[in-house]
């Protein structure tokens, strides 16, 4: 069996800030920034609640570096998006260039990535390089999920005794994630003025998560239609009274 250890080195091992931060390559499509920030924006107040004392963290096309290799981005994956628990957001008071196994310890609860093709690269197994097999053997992430795009289509992998194993929808068509309380879908509707098929968070009982704008929308809506009943029934909304 291939060994993940590291080498036991006499020079001190490379943090974030000596890592590359990019490997290059390029953005596949204009839905995958946003996609990213809509994931992170709707589920961030349950990280907050699940870490009431902030220590998380949240990458989106951001590298994790897993292994000691060179040149250093061979042992390197760069994820969509992930989120890993009981961390601190910052490092020594700088925002992380990357996220370092052998600094950190922690793997990731939940990787994500964004297919832009059949999603063979995200399902590609080859030891030591395949993203499958770093997230399952190298990293042992416990959930993994590979939406792809083009299919508005999202399989979720789930960790169960070294391996992955593929999860089973649930009765409304999505899986749930435990250790977050939260479900993974994909939703039709129109986000940052593109109306496209999104992959979503729901919470247990099955609403959407909404992002701060879609709050501060259904809040308005909630707000005029209450002003329209009491006009209905003569009564101004807008006097100092109400």
């Amino acid at each position: 069996m291939t060994s993940l250890e590291p080498p036991i080195l006499n020079i001190p091992l490379p943090d974030h800030t000596q890592l590359p931060e990019s490997d290059g390559s390029i953005v596949q499509n204009f839905q995958e920034h946003p996609q990213s920030i809509l994931l992170t924006e709707s589920i961030w107040s349950t990280l907050q609640q699940i870490h009431p004392d902030g220590q998380f963290a949240v990458g989106q096309d951001c590298g994790i570096y897993w292994r000691i290799t060179d040149p250093p981005l061979n042992g390197c994956k760069a994820p969509d998006w992930f989120y890993v628990p009981n961390v601190p957001p910052m490092l020594s008071g700088q925002i992380r260039r990357s996220y370092v196994m052998w600094q950190e310890i922690i793997a990731p609860i939940i990787v994500l990535e964004f297919a832009s093709g059949d999603g063979s690269e995200e399902r590609d197994d080859t030891p030591m390089s395949g993203k499958l097999w770093v997230y399952e053997q190298g990293i042992r992430v416990p959930f993994y999920g590979i939406y792809e795009v083009e299919r508005s289509r999202i399989q979720v992998y789930q960790l169960i005794a070294g391996r992955y194993q593929l999860m089973s929808v649930n009765e409304r068509e999505r899986y749930p994630i435990p250790p977050l309380g939260v479900e993974l879908g994909i939703w039709q509707g129109r986000y940052k003025n593109l109306e496209l098929p999104w992959l979503r968070w729901w919470d247990n009982r099955g609403d959407l998560l909404l992002t701060g704008e879609e709050r501060a929308e259904q809040a308005e809506t909630r707000a005029s239609r209450l002003a329209a009943r009491l006009r209905a029934m003569g009564i101004d909304p807008d006097a100092a009274d109400i």
